[in-house]
């Protein structure tokens, strides 16, 4: 066995932490902390470079000087 193999898979991690709010919250409660992980929508990434487009860090140094 490599020694690789001693670290846990991001669906072994995903598995072990279902199982233990399964057994925390009970089943009633685990699908309720399930209801409320939301992906959201649309581009982060573009959104965030729309909005910030009209920043330069000489206005990023006005606005924190006050």
């Amino acid at each position: 066995m490599s020694a690789i193999r001693n670290y846990p898979t991001d669906y072994e991690i995903q598995q072990q932490a279902l199982h233990a709010l399964r057994q925390s919250l009970g089943v009633g409660g685990l699908i309720r902390f399930m209801q409320q992980y939301d992906k959201g929508c649309g581009n982060y990434t573009l959104d965030r470079q729309e909005w910030q487009k009209t920043y330069s860090v000489d206005s990023l140094f006005a606005e924190i000087k006050g």
